[in-house]
């Protein structure tokens, strides 16, 4: 059964890093040789929603702007590129992620989008589809992923719900990626840490969104 299950994860990796690399190709052979060498600093992309692209706060509070600091005092080789988009879906993030990964060429991508399908009941099946789509693009050009994951309210129903969740870990085993399940967990009880929408991190919560991702991401930076 191990085997098997080995055997199968292998092949829809394959396939699915095939399709990724088919649609790099066109770009690659664009590309100037000057435009290929190593920058000299590395980049974590940071494909994300509003939650991550700092909705109802200026630019410089939201906790990935704070992670573009901490990554100043902890590990100078490093820089961050915020690609996130307030609304966006998975189905958008999939669309853009050949062109982002060309453009910056990540040592690290952090994929943390699926909000927006769940809070709108989009298929689950396409969600996954289109989180691997990413996973296997970030990861054919070299990056390390971080996945980071949400959860749903119950009025969705059980097996959604359950589903939903299940698709961020069934993902990050099958492409072997670090997760983070929940990127509100340490604020998702506290009324307060939230805006006037009860949907979007305060100012005052991003630091500890920034510490909460922190633990998962740090080791992705060598």
């Amino acid at each position: 059964m191990k085997a098997g299950y080995a055997a199968c994860r292998r092949g829809m990796q394959w396939a699915i890093g095939l399709v990724a690399l088919l649609a790099l190709l066109p770009a690659f052979a664009k590309t100037p040789a000057a435009a290929t060498a190593a920058p000299a600093q590395r980049t974590v992309l940071v494909m994300g929603d509003s939650l991550s692209a700092g909705y109802g706060m200026a630019a410089p509070e939201g906790w990935v702007s704070l992670l573009g600091e901490r990554l100043v005092r902890e590990k100078p080789g490093w820089r961050v590129v915020n690609a996130s988009i307030s609304g966006e879906t998975t189905a958008g993030g999939s669309s853009r992620i050949v062109d982002e990964v060309l453009r910056h060429r990540p040592g690290v991508v952090v994929i943390a989008l699926g909000a927006n399908d769940g809070l709108r009941g989009l298929p689950l099946a396409e969600a996954r589809r289109n989180l691997a789509r990413m996973i296997g693009a970030s990861q054919h050009v070299g990056a390390k992923v971080l996945l980071v994951g949400m959860r749903m309210p119950p009025n969705l129903g059980p097996d959604y719900t359950a589903g939903f969740e299940r698709n961020y870990r069934d993902l990050a085993k099958l492409f072997d990626t670090a997760l983070l399940p929940f990127l509100l967990e340490p604020i998702a009880l506290d009324r307060g840490a939230f805006q006037d929408d009860n949907l979007h991190p305060t100012v005052a919560a991003q630091p500890k969104l920034l510490d909460h991702v922190w633990p998962a991401l740090e080791p992705l930076l060598d």
